[in-house]
């Protein structure tokens, strides 16, 4: 909210659970939410706290030194909209009041859709927050609020608060059309859930999961998230041109340099499509050129190239009108003709393109990359080719030269190693599988254009227009990711474990034995060792260590002297006994190793200490 608001500048601490979208300045990591660092957040003598009913230390600590300002829980979308119109005062952001009319507008037009849908197919839709025990938010919990906003009926079980427990009977006799989870939570375990199966959204396998940032915060993501459910939910009635309430248009463009001489003018252009606005690079050619796709194959006689984005809402109208309706309902919304343009298709906003030039004396470059890798990046020949929405990896090369037929298909080759590189180099991970490295995202397409201009054969890795290519779509996916999801290499180890599906909270939750701290304190203890640069590095490199053994490249056993060394220096000294943890877990040996050194070291020197097990602020680096 503070970004959407305009506030991003002034933020000088985050928290682990936060990710500051690139180009919005530098925050230091204060520690974990439930429990950040104090002395981690006094030695940035910030002018203002903001914080939750759960920071009683915070409150009591800075309360005499700044304003400290509690942001209480809401029950509604328009609780939610008061609150961020009042953050907006606080702050003297002027941008509130326009976040605020934007989130109206979206709900007004999702609202205006679903009044059309005759009440008979109107949609039962519960949030599913656990299954042992079945857990759900509260009746006056703003979620439910979320699922009346998508004109949906939500269940009302009689019980209040944030989570809240029913049984299996309850769930059954409310009998939900339409379950939905949150963040990485896989829908498999609710569909083949025994005690699930009479329900109607597990046996229609009508169970859906989102992104936790827009399902669990009532914020500047709540039209888009409210969105995306109502679509989702009503798939069938929103590819329905019955239920459209604007016609298709073209709303607005910007320009993109794209100095080339074939190309005529290059541009993102906003249309309205079915009702929401998409988001299209368009590249307008002076005289028609020869192309390969990877999603249309070879073609001839084509002015226009591009990538078009379209949002979540609209996923559902490539779903059940297939990928050539889809193309002929986007080039009629950009005015282009079907049989002269060619686009490849993005779930990733085109607000974060890459538009990366390189040159070497008279041969240029233009590599123009979107890219979303937290929803479906996968590892090849390690995972299922099951379908899922896109995330997306799209390239677009252009050059200021004549590209052969064989160096065009060279060049998808070259610019595939590349891409490949760049997230091996981020250390992206497999969604399905986060043991595995991602080699792309299973959705991935390229478009090279033929061009003009001196006559080129050789896009190889040992030519120099295939060095060109390679690096200009390395810095491009780099780019297109960091803009896209705030994934870069500077990210902290704790995000980097989350990536691998690592949560320190409920992996330490029953791994307090043998310490002095309760699993909270031990929890804020270890993340507070892991926002140390050496030990943030020994598990970095544990996790690089463990990627080589995994694949049969390095021996594991020197592993373990590594680690004892690590406990020591976080103890002050040779850690014994040693304690095995995790050995129940389904972590990779040496992953688990890694962590178990810190748990060790923090734990025998709390022992030393004297630390108490209810000391929450336990082990403040």
């Amino acid at each position: 909210m503070l970004i959407a608001l305009g506030a991003g500048g002034t933020l000088v601490g985050i928290t682990s659970h936060d990710t500051l979208p690139k180009g919005e300045g530098v925050a230091e990591l204060v520690g974990d939410f439930a429990v950040p660092s104090l002395p981690r957040i006094e030695a940035l003598r910030p002018d203002l706290i903001l914080v939750s009913s759960l920071h009683v230390r915070v409150k009591e600590q800075f309360r005499n030194h700044c304003p400290v300002v509690e942001i209480l829980p809401v029950h509604s979308v328009e609780e939610a909209l008061d609150r961020m119109i009042g953050l907006g005062e606080l702050l003297d952001c002027q941008r509130a009041e326009e976040v605020a009319n934007r989130v109206r507008a979206e709900l007004t037009l999702i609202s205006t859709k679903t009044l059309l849908i005759p009440a008979a197919r109107r949609q039962r839709v519960m949030r599913l927050m656990g299954q042992e025990p079945l857990l759900t938010p509260g009746d006056d919990s703003f979620q439910n609020d979320f699922i009346r906003a998508a004109g949906c009926t939500p269940p009302c079980f009689g019980k209040t608060g944030e989570a809240i427990m029913v049984s299996p009977a309850e769930l059954a006799q409310f009998n939900p059309q339409v379950i939905y989870l949150c963040g990485d939570t896989a829908t498999e375990p609710v569909l083949t859930d025994p005690a699930l199966q009479g329900i109607d959204a597990v046996r229609n396998k009508r169970v859906f999961s989102f992104p936790c940032n827009f399902t669990c915060r009532a914020g500047n993501n709540m039209g888009a998230f409210i969105s995306w459910l109502a679509a989702r939910v009503y798939e069938r009635e929103f590819s329905d041109q019955t239920y459209q309430i604007y016609s298709d248009q073209m709303l607005s463009s910007r320009p993109v340099a794209l100095p080339l001489g074939y190309v005529r003018q290059a541009m993102v252009q906003e249309s309205r499509i079915r009702d929401f606005v998409n988001k299209t690079l368009v590249v307008d050619f002076v005289k028609p050129q020869r192309i390969l796709s990877t999603l249309e194959g070879e073609r001839d006689g084509v002015l226009t190239v591009g990538n078009h984005f379209y949002p979540p809402p609209t996923w559902g109208l490539g779903h059940s009108s297939g990928l050539e309706e889809l193309r002929k309902t986007a080039c009629s919304a950009l005015a282009k003709p079907p049989a002269s343009s060619s686009f490849l298709f993005t779930g990733a906003d085109m607000e974060h393109l890459a538009v990366i030039q390189k040159s070497f004396r008279d041969m240029t470059v233009q590599a123009l990359v979107t890219a979303g890798v937290k929803t479906n990046a996968m590892r090849m020949a390690k995972d299922s080719g099951n379908c899922y929405e896109p995330g997306t990896i799209n390239i677009l090369i252009l050059t200021n030269t004549r590209l052969s037929k064989q160096a065009m298909a060279r060049a998808i080759i070259t610019a595939t190693e590349a891409k490949s590189a760049a997230l091996a180099d981020l250390d992206i991970r497999s969604t399905y599988s986060p043991r595995h490295a991602a080699t792309g995202t299973g959705t991935d397409n390229i478009l090279v254009v033929q061009g003009e201009g001196m006559e080129i054969d050789g896009t190889g890795g040992h030519t120099k227009m295939g060095e060109l290519i390679a690096a200009a779509v390395y810095d491009g996916v780099r780019q297109a990711i960091a803009g896209h999801d705030g994934i870069t290499a500077g990210r902290s180890i704790l995000a980097r474990l989350e990536e691998r599906h690592i949560n320190l909270h409920s992996l330490l939750f029953d791994e307090s034995e043998g310490c002095p701290l309760c699993p909270q304190a031990l929890t804020s203890a270890v993340e507070q060792a892991l926002l140390q640069p050496e030990y943030a590095g020994f598990v970095a490199g544990s996790l690089a260590m463990s990627d080589a053994a995994q694949a049969g490249l390095a021996d594991p056993r020197g592993h373990t002297l590594w680690a004892r060394a690590v406990a020591a220096s976080i103890a002050g000294h040779d850690v014994k006994p040693w304690q095995e943890r995790f050995v129940r877990t389904q972590l990779p040996p040496l992953v688990a190793r890694a962590i178990e050194a810190v748990v060790n070291g923090v734990c025998a020197r709390e022992q030393e200490r004297g630390g108490s097990k209810t000391d929450a602020e336990a082990g403040g680096w």
